[in-house]
Parts: structure tokens; sequence; C-alpha cells
């Protein structure tokens, strides 16, 4: 019986999502799901394997107080080392991070005015639940990791300027729906750009309720929302699983 099965079959789970949904970035990109009560041993994907790849029992066991991790010969990513680690140690609540290139959270995060408006119901759901850092400085190595790491501010989306999109949530269903459905908001918002016409922005008063109601009336849509992900994989691809 593998350790932790349940956390490594979710998150082996997203990163098959992630492929079909056009949101990897080959064998780049992270992400991690913590195990133990205060959140610093996690579990992340090995160097170098594919999304498409990735099952269950390959996902690494790894201590976010433990520097030696970086020299094990299995080693994760430096990168996905670096910036994991310092949001595991950092943020208790931060149970699951995911961090991807998306094609449109990417697009968003170049524009000169990253802030995503609130468009339609989905931007909405987003409304004052994202943190935009716009002090890109290299890759998200030493420092840059530790100051990425302090820009969450409480919120469960880190929109990265000139980079992409991180996201923190309390489980594996959760970070992955406000994944998903930002991806989406970001698409809506760049195609609407490409037309060239005058915007429709809801005012705050509406987009407040409208998150609001997304956060409070929608209890267990996450939940339901990774057990169909699952359903669909059990059925086509399986290995995730194992």
């Amino acid at each position: 019986m593998l350790e932790h099965r349940q956390q490594r079959v979710d998150l082996a789970c997203v990163f098959r999502w992630a492929v079909r949904l056009g949101m990897h970035e080959s064998i780049a990109n992270h992400f991690s799901v913590g195990v133990s009560e205060d959140g610093a041993r996690f579990l992340i994907n090995p160097r170098g394997r594919h999304f498409s790849r990735i099952k269950a029992s390959d996902l690494l066991l790894v201590d976010a107080q433990d520097a030696k991790t970086i020299d094990r010969p299995d080693a994760p990513d430096i990168t996905a080392w670096a910036l994991h680690s310092a949001i595991h140690r950092r943020h208790r609540e931060a149970r699951c991070i995911l961090h991807v290139h998306s094609k449109y959270a990417t697009v968003l995060s170049c524009l000169k005015d990253p802030v995503l408006p609130p468009l339609d119901q989905n931007c909405m759901r987003f409304f004052e639940r994202v943190a935009v850092d716009t002090g890109f400085d290299g890759m998200g190595l030493g420092d840059e990791a530790e100051r990425v790491s302090r820009g969450l501010e409480g919120r469960p989306v880190l929109l990265m300027g000139q980079h992409g999109v991180l996201v923190a949530g309390p489980t594996v269903a959760q970070a992955f729906d406000d994944l998903y459905y930002f991806e989406r908001s970001c698409e809506t918002y760049v195609t609407a750009l490409m037309t060239g016409q005058p915007l429709r922005i809801a005012s705050a008063r509406v987009a407040h309720k409208t998150m609001r109601q997304w956060v409070e009336d929608y209890e267990g849509f996450a939940d339901q929302h990774l057990r169909e992900l699952k359903a669909i994989l059990d059925d086509e691809e399986p290995s995730y699983a194992q």
C-alpha cells in the first residue's frame, strides 16, 4: 500500500488533466501537496517526468525543512524545490500548490495591467482573490522563491508577472478547481480583448456578490469536479493511479 495514497492519486489525476487541457509545459512546471500536519512534508513530481506519464507512485516525498533534499539522487527540479518548499514552510494552509504556464493566464501575466476584471461570472469568482506579482527577477530560485512565497497574501491565486500562475488550496480538488476556472476566466478576458470592442465590466457590488456566491453557495463543487475527472481517467487512463 502506497503511503499517502489518496493524495498521490488525486495529484496524479490533475497532472494528467493538465495535459488534457493543454495547461502543461512538457517536463517543466510542478504540483505539490502537503501530507504532514504542518504541511512541511509534501509530495511533488520528479524531475524530468512528462506530466502525461506521472503516476501516483512516482511522486516524491520531501521535507521543506530539510535543505539536503536537493542533494538526493532523486531530487526534484531545483526550481520546484525552491518555490514549493518556501511556500509549504510559510503557508500552513496552502496544502496543495499548482504552478503552470497555462496559455491565457500567462498572456494576462504579460500585460502592462495584469488585473483580471469582473467580466463574466467566472471572472467574478476571482474578484479580490488574486494576488499579482510584478517583480519578476529571473527563475524561481533562492531569494526569488522566498519573495514569491510572500506574495500570496492569503489569496488562492498568485498571478506571476511575465511567468505564469500559481494556485494554492486546502485540498487538491479545490486547488485544481480554482486553476481550471482561473484559466477559463483568463481565456474569456483575452478573447474579449481580441475583439477590439468595449468591454462590459460588472460593478464592484455585483462582482463581490457573485464571488461570495461561488465561495459560499457551491460547497462540495470542487470535490465533485475532481471525482468526475478521476472517473474519466479510471475508464480511459487508469495507469495514473498506479
